[in-house]
């Protein structure tokens, strides 16, 4: 069998509102970060991340973040697509608390991973709804950079 390849597909910069704390839930601190609008750019698919949608993300007590996004882009030819991305964000401790912190922290420091679902009704973009997607990403501020990569 051939080893799966990956093509870059587009970058996202997505804003982010200011984070809203749930506490301590069931796994771990709970937490959700709204998602407000951003960018996506790339050779495969360009357009605006809309103002919907967030990060609902569980802490664990050993610093792991499991992150669990849905949210929507609109292409700059009109499509709807939506992105459902979950992945794992982890790194030393003095790290994560300067990330936590807002801190401009270069992404190589830590381990921010994700893999993603993309799916829409345009039959313009019909490739992406059976297409696996795997990200590489980094937290600022407020915002987040994902590389999406295409599994071929």
């Amino acid at each position: 069998m051939k080893p799966p390849e990956l093509e870059f597909a587009c970058e996202l910069n997505v804003e982010l509102s200011p984070v809203m704390e749930m506490g301590a839930g069931r796994g771990g601190k709970r937490r959700i970060i709204p998602i407000v609008g951003g960018t996506v750019s790339g050779p495969l698919i360009n357009g605006k991340i809309l103002d919907l949608g967030a990060d609902w993300q569980t802490v664990f007590d050993d610093g792991l973040a499991e992150l669990d996004t849905r949210y929507a882009m609109r292409t700059d030819d009109g499509a709807i697509i939506e992105i459902i991305n979950y992945g794992f964000r982890h790194g030393p401790p003095d790290i994560m608390a300067a990330v936590a912190r807002g801190e401009d922290v270069s992404a190589d420091k830590y381990y921010m991973r994700t893999h993603a679902r993309l799916e829409t009704g345009d039959k313009r973009y019909g490739w992406v709804n059976s297409t696996l997607f795997l990200g590489t990403g980094g937290r600022f501020a407020n915002a987040v950079r994902v590389l999406l990569y295409a599994v071929r």
